[in-house]
């Protein structure tokens, strides 16, 4: 029986954060089934929860946008982990309590659980591949247009970067700058700008000492070649942090409470963290709570007779 939960991911309350479907009992599925179930719930992100080829990890976790499947996706494994964590077992085996692995084409995902004492779960994944950047990036005029922006509000060079899947990051001049971006789809014909498909716009906003710590420290949007903005964009966060990274000298941890979504309607708080040395990442995390949404179950098997 295929069945699926829906959460909001990357938020503490309903209709904010970034919506997911996930699916169990997909075993007999190929991959166009999966795109078309994925194109039906129409989020940016379905998974699909099968067991795993190697029974050290927990699942093997496949991630659908309504066009592709892609090799790793940050609320995707979050929202995955969060309706884990309230089953007891998986496949046949008890689920452990504090900590997850998730296959997926870009290596295995790492996912920390932790429970306050109100019962609520957060989740917090550790990107499966070092950060990379990209030789070839676009212009600032180039994401300007994409963004419907003048260029001179794109204040550095943008670069294309990744910790598993690549996205074009763009630091903009102010937060009113960020709130005025309009996607522009003939934008992305730009030939590097199109080889990726994703631009994350991002604007640093400093606290002042006087300034709430819960205050964020990034705000950020993330627009798509195929005409959609993300409300919670995990992977698009963790590139920006271990680009962040790069800045730094010595060695520490750079944490950073990164406010996305804000101007759809569906706000969304992200708890990022990256690790480094000398201007190194050396491993970066991403983080957040969830409410659940949805539970039910396919009506009729997309082959008769399963």
């Amino acid at each position: 029986m295929l069945t699926f939960e829906t959460v909001d991911v990357f938020t503490g309350t309903r209709f904010g954060g970034n919506p997911l479907a996930v699916v169990f009992g997909g075993e007999a599925l190929d991959t166009a089934d999966m795109l078309k179930i994925a194109r039906e719930f129409n989020y940016s992100e379905t998974t699909f929860v099968l067991p795993p080829s190697d029974p050290s990890n927990t699942a093997n976790v496949r991630i659908f946008t309504p066009a592709a499947e892609l090799p790793f996706a940050g609320h995707p494994n979050i929202g995955t982990a969060f309706v884990l964590a309230n089953r007891r077992e998986l496949f046949g085996r008890p689920l452990p309590t504090d900590a997850l692995r998730f296959e997926e084409l870009a290596g295995v995902v790492p996912v920390t659980l932790s429970r306050d004492p109100g019962g609520s779960i957060a989740a917090t994944l550790t990107a499966p591949q070092p950060f990379a950047r990209m030789e070839t990036s676009p212009t600032r005029q180039e994401v300007a247009t994409c963004l419907s922006l003048p260029p001179e509000e794109v204040v550095a060079d943008p670069i294309v970067c990744s910790v598993g899947s690549p996205y074009v990051i763009a630091e903009l001049a102010s937060a009113a700058a960020l709130e005025r971006c309009v996607l522009s789809l003939g934008g992305f014909s730009a030939a590097a700008v199109a080889s990726v498909g994703k631009i994350h716009a991002f604007v640093r906003a400093p606290k002042d000492d006087v300034g709430d710590a819960r205050d964020p420290d990034i705000k950020c949007r993330m627009f798509t070649a195929r005409g959609s903005e993300d409300p919670a964009t995990g992977a698009a966060n963790c590139a920006l942090l271990g680009f962040l990274a790069t800045e730094l000298s010595g060695e520490g941890t750079l944490v950073r409470r990164i406010e996305q979504g804000v101007t759809m309607g569906r706000p969304s708080l992200l708890l990022g963290e990256v690790d480094y040395s000398q201007g190194k990442p050396t491993a970066v995390r991403i983080g957040g709570g969830c409410v659940p949404m949805m539970r039910g179950e396919f009506i009729q098997a997309l082959h008769p007779g399963s």
